[in-house]
């Protein structure tokens, strides 16, 4: 009969994997989400309530924010000079129409390629205080032969207040 032993460098190499593990689930406050991104999910709650006056205007606001689908209704506070990028996932069929930001107080930034039909990809800086509103849209239904044509629209928004 064979005796299986546990070896160092096995026993080590476990050590090893364990650690990086927990190391990468300690990295909150560095302004990345556990996924390692550096944008924080967006707030599904509404804004934070107004700062005392001897708080700095921007405690409770983010650098970067990374928004999807899911994050439609949601309310968020940006600092001056953060950024928030969002995707929106789409199909040939049924399309987001290109993201539109209320007022001046975003700036369009580059958001990169759209490598799927239909989705919407944009990305904004933050260069004025305010507040604006993110918007988009998209059809219900598929507008193809097969389909019955409607037009009726579903409707995503996000309001973002900067300081």
């Amino acid at each position: 009969m064979r005796r299986t032993t546990f070896r160092r460098t096995t026993a080590a190499a476990m050590t090893a994997a364990a650690l990086s593990l927990v190391a990468c689930g300690a990295q909150g406050g560095t302004g990345t989400s556990g996924s390692g991104s550096p944008y924080a999910p967006a707030p599904t709650s509404s804004a934070p309530a107004p700062s005392s006056p001897s708080a700095t205007p921007s405690a409770d606001c983010v650098r970067h924010v990374q928004l999807t689908e899911h994050d439609d209704g949601a309310t968020l506070c940006l600092v001056r000079g953060g950024d928030v990028r969002l995707t929106l996932d789409g199909t040939g069929e049924r399309p987001w129409s290109p993201v539109e930001a209320s007022g001046d107080i975003l700036e369009p930034v580059n958001a990169g390629i759209v490598i799927l039909p239909g989705d919407a990809v944009a990305a904004f800086r933050a260069v004025a205080p305010g507040t604006v509103r993110l918007t988009s849209t998209r059809p219900v239904c598929a507008s193809t032969p097969q389909h019955a044509h409607c037009h009726a629209l579903r409707s995503w928004s996000v309001t973002v207040t900067v300081r």
